[in-house]
Parts: C-alpha cells; structure tokens; sequence
C-alpha cells in the first residue's frame, strides 16, 4: 500500500524549544522550509492555523512558487469570509499550484481564540456552520450554473464562478474534530479524517466511530495521524532528548501569556474542544504509552494541539509508526522540535524505513490487524 507523508510549514520560525524569530510571514523561511520537504521526499506540507498568523493562502502561493511536487494542505477555518470568496480562492489556488492543493478544516476549539477574528458562535453552533459551508464548496465546484442558496448561516443568489478546481472532483477535504458534533460534519464531508497522536487503542476506537458515522452516509474516508517524532543515534540518546524537549517546553513560554506566537492564549487544564480532553485522558495513563509515545510535552502544556510524540531511532519509530497503518492510517503529519533541520533528518532517516514498511503491507495484511 502507499502511504502519504506530510511535513509541517509555518509562516516564521518557531518551536516549542526555538523563540520566535523574524517577521510574521517569513519568506526566506517558507521558501526554504518547503524546499527542504520536497528535497527529503514528503508528499506535501501542513499550513496550520491560528488567529493573528500570516494568510495561508498567501503562504501557499509564495512556497509553490518555488517547488515543484510539494502538495500543500491548508489549514481553514469557516466562517470568517462567505463560502462563495472561498470557493473562488482556493479554486484559484489549485490552478496556481498546478492541483497541489489540499483543504484541512479547522472549525475551532478555544472560544478566545474565535473571538479574536469576530466569532461568537458556540461550539456546536460552529460545526454546524462548517456542515452549510462545505456543503456549498462542493456545489459551487461542481455546478454546471447558477447557485441558489437559504440556509441558517449563508444565503446567497446566482451563485457561480470560474475557474473551476484543477483537479477532477474538486480539492481533497481533510478534517479535524473528535467531538460528537465534529464527527457528523467529517462523515458527510471529509476525504480524510485527522486524529493528533493517541495511543493505537485510542486510535483505534476513533476510527471505528468515524467509520461508523461515514458508512450512514455511503462514504469511506482516509485517516490520518499528525504527530511529533523525536529521533536519537540510540534508544538513550532519543529518549533523553525527548525528555529534555519536555524540560525546555516549560521553561520557553510559547504558550505563556506574552507569547509572540500565540499571543497569550494559554491551555486550560479543562479544554473546550474534545481532542485536547482525549489526549489528557491519556496522559493520565503515564508519560509512556505503547512502548514509544510519549506524552511530555502534552502534559508540559495541557495538549493544546499536536503535542504527542514517537521516541527512538528512526527503525524503531518507523515500526511504532506502522502500527498505525495497521490501524487504518494512511497519512502522517509529522512535525518535530527543529524546524531547521527535521525536513533533512525525517528524509534521510524514517521516511525510506516507512515507505519501505507500507509497502511490503498487503489488504489482507491490515484486514488482520
């Protein structure tokens, strides 16, 4: 089987053990970080978002601009611009990227951070929202003519547009969200499902709930799993490097109250959204789990996000890893502690172990695991 690998390409640099260098939308640092994934063999980058960040759209122009294969994932929020724009610019992005666009719906989880660009729906009011809006993006690519629509959130009249997406059937839609009301909205909507990195029992349960929510609407999307991964020359030297990753998250104030990058938005040890409370649950459990995952930094910031990680040589992580793909995975997102040099590392160390290891995997193979 193939496996779909991603790296992660933020707007400046920064890292939970790096201070915040350089201007908010850093061209030398997008050009050269996304160069650095297509030299090390990724598939494509992430584009995460957060209120007050550089515009992802603009990001994913300049980065194209100077790859050719790299695919970019980027990062949206509904409801801050009409769906109909949306549909128009990321139309357009598709054809400026040559079809290398990919779509990763955030809906939000932290109200704070919602009401920092005007919005002040609650959580489920939010989905719903999404739900309405990713239903018009897949109409508006796929019509033939003028678009009516009345719904709770959008009304609109002859709505149209050219160009169309690049790619037949539109731009690929992945989405992340483990609540109840986040999991109706990706059974109608996602291609693919993301996960941040739990425990492969955890992992496991929230496939099957998707599958089962995606099967009442005839749909079968992909899963994917972003997560850290720490690498060492030996067991001990990875582990000990993981620890003190740890160690430096608490000291470096990237989610304190004068954060450049967050702006002060600091974890609740009671989070709003359900994929930060997942990953508390497990961490309850200990700083290890499954032999190689480890929770430290998740705990050293009360799992705001991707905060868990894959510790070890790089053989050894390549087969932790793929005890996920056994689970059902088929993308990783990966993203580790250095931006500077993880592209190189990842490339030159685990992504040839694991395409290697998903290959010699077969259907029957995973239809037994």
């Amino acid at each position: 089987m193939s496996l779909e690998l991603y790296g992660t390409l933020y707007p400046r640099l920064f890292s939970e053990t790096i201070a915040a260098t350089g201007p908010g939308f850093d061209i030398a640092h997008i050009e050269q970080t996304a160069r650095a994934h297509e030299a090390a063999g990724f598939d494509g980058v992430l584009l995460p978002h957060n209120a007050g960040w550089a515009d992802n759209f603009l990001t994913v122009a300049r980065a194209a601009g100077v790859t050719r294969t790299l695919r970019f994932l980027l990062a949206h929020r509904p409801g801050f611009i009409s769906p109909t724009l949306a549909a128009r610019k990321l139309a357009t992005l598709d054809h400026y990227t040559q079809g290398r666009l990919l779509l990763h719906v955030i809906t939000g989880g932290r109200e704070q951070e919602q009401r920092r660009d005007g919005d002040y729906l609650a959580h489920d009011e939010r989905y719903a929202r999404t739900d309405e809006y990713l239903h018009i993006l897949r109409t508006l690519w796929a019509s033939t003519g003028p678009v009516d629509h009345a719904g709770t959130h959008y009304r609109f009249e002859q709505g149209s547009h050219e160009p169309k997406p690049l790619q037949p059937g539109g731009i690929s839609i992945s989405f992340g969200g483990a609540s109840a009301a986040a999991l109706e909205v990706a059974a109608r909507h996602a291609d693919h499902y993301a996960l941040w990195g739990e425990s492969l029992d955890g992992t496991r349960e929230l496939i099957g709930r998707v599958h089962e929510a995606s099967a009442r609407h005839g749909r079968k999307p992909g899963f994917s799993v972003s997560i850290r991964v720490v690498l060492g020359d030996t067991e001990a030297q990875a582990w000990a490097r993981a620890r003190g990753i740890a160690d430096e998250t608490r000291q470096s104030g990237l989610w304190g109250r004068d954060s450049k990058v967050f702006g002060g938005i600091v974890p609740s040890d009671q989070p709003e959204n359900e994929g930060s409370r997942r990953l508390l649950a497990q961490i309850a459990r200990g700083d290890v789990l499954d032999e190689r995952l480890y929770t430290g930094v998740a705990r050293a910031t009360n799992a705001p996000g991707n905060t868990t990680a894959i510790v070890g040589p790089a053989e050894q992580v390549a087969q932790a890893l793929l005890k996920y793909v056994n689970a059902g995975v088929t993308r990783f997102l990966f993203r580790g502690f250095d931006p500077r040099t993880d592209a190189a590392d990842f490339g030159r160390a685990l992504i040839p172990l694991l395409r290697a290891g998903a290959a010699r995997r077969s259907p029957a193979d995973l239809a037994a695991a």
